[in-house]
């Protein structure tokens, strides 16, 4: 019997056709069709969620003073230990005060001069006031008058004298202005120093309580300000912060706001928030960075678990949800900043959304899943409802 040729080709169209429709349905070994994927999902709550602002900054000092001398000299002593703690008024050098002490001696001794002299001077004069007229001509008076006024100038410049020499005398003495610990001196016992030269004899660094100043993008400034004003953001009545060192070590203490600045850099488009923090035992030092957090207030958002959601390279976040078909549906999330490792996500989400967050690495949009009701402990690790975490 005769087959005809357009017959056996139709035929061997239809089943390569039929071959491929099997091939596109995922299949188990032995070439049994899959069923629905199983797959972890959360279910999606609006809450209030704190805002929380998170900023690099660095440490500054609350008071620093560079130590110079007022008066010249060969300094004889030190009197300090570097990195000591001090007090307002504690000695740090001793300048060789042997000329000051001569100084102090003449003003002294000009200064009992003048005081010698001025009743003489006094007495002169009330004696020709006595006899104007009578022995004392008019313009002996004046001279009278005049040598008084003299008299008394010249006790006054011997007092102002006296005062200063003194002055001088007690600044070969240098003093901590300010308490604080003090550096390693840039001199030696023997040096030669003078009245207010440029270098610096010391630092005195006073870092309890000790400043933060943070950076803050004005971008993130503005958006902050925008949900302020439209009632999104209900903010917080006092701002404070806290710290996380270089170690990852989180510092205890919160700080206070200070200053919310009032510029924008130029070079960096960065505003510097200035907090203040008790620093008693000296663990944040000037100059450190540290990264701060604020708590600005709280809003009404979604936490999606920054695990079940992936960030694209065009800045799109993207996560998956159970669609009402019961197939995955990838959807686009809007976030404000993160929590507690999770995405902050105002929009993209409804109430008792089925997030998915395990079973996403073989998970494409479409498919059909099967749901089960999972949580994620404290280290990221996601678990069966009803699974409770093994302890250690």
């Amino acid at each position: 019997m005769k087959i005809s040729v357009w017959k056996m080709m139709g035929a061997v169209l239809a089943l390569t056709g039929s071959a491929a429709m099997v091939n596109a349905q995922p299949v188990m070994p032995g070439g049994m069709e899959m069923g629905p994927l199983e797959v972890g999902v959360v279910e999606m709550t609006l809450q209030e969620v704190p805002r929380v602002v998170t900023s690099p900054g660095h440490a500054v000092a609350f008071q620093e003073v560079e130590v110079r001398p007022r008066v010249g000299g060969v300094v004889q002593e030190i009197l300090y230990t570097p990195d000591q703690l001090l007090k307002v008024g504690d000695p740090l050098f001793r300048i060789d005060d042997s000329s000051y002490v001569a100084a102090e001696a003449t003003a002294r001794a000009n200064l009992a001069t003048a005081q010698a002299k001025l009743p003489v001077m006094q007495a002169a004069y009330d004696r020709a006031v006595q006899l104007a007229g009578r022995g004392y001509t008019e313009a002996e008076v004046e001279a009278a008058r005049a040598s008084l006024a003299e008299a008394q100038a010249t006790l006054e410049s011997a007092q102002a004298a006296l005062d200063y020499a003194q002055t001088e005398l007690s600044w070969t003495t240098l003093k901590s202005p300010i308490a604080g610990r003090a550096d390693v001196a840039t001199v030696s016992v023997g040096d030669l120093v003078t009245a207010g030269q440029a270098d610096a004899l010391t630092t005195i660094v006073q870092a309890d309580p000790i400043y933060v100043d943070m950076m803050e993008a004005s971008a993130r400034i503005l958006s902050v300000r925008k949900g302020i004003a439209e009632g999104v953001l209900k903010q917080n009545d006092a701002l404070e912060a806290t710290l996380t060192l270089e170690n990852e070590e989180v510092f205890r203490g919160t700080g206070q706001l200070v200053t919310a600045g009032n510029s924008v850099s130029s070079s960096t488009g960065t505003v510097t928030i200035r907090f203040k923090f008790d620093n008693p035992q000296h663990v944040v030092i000037p100059g450190m960075f540290v990264r701060g957090e604020v708590v600005i207030g709280s809003i009404q958002a979604y936490l999606v678990p920054q695990l079940a959601a992936t960030r694209e390279n065009s800045g799109k976040l993207t996560a998956y949800v159970v669609g009402e078909d019961g197939t995955a549906r990838q959807i686009t999330l809007e976030d404000d900043g993160t929590y507690d490792n999770a995405w902050i996500v105002r929009e993209g989400l409804s109430d008792g959304d089925q997030l998915i967050v395990d079973g996403l690495s073989s998970l494409r949009a479409g498919q059909a899943v099967t749901p089960v009701a999972a949580t994620i402990d404290e280290d990221g690790v996601v678990r069966d409802a009803e699974t409770p975490a093994t302890e250690d």
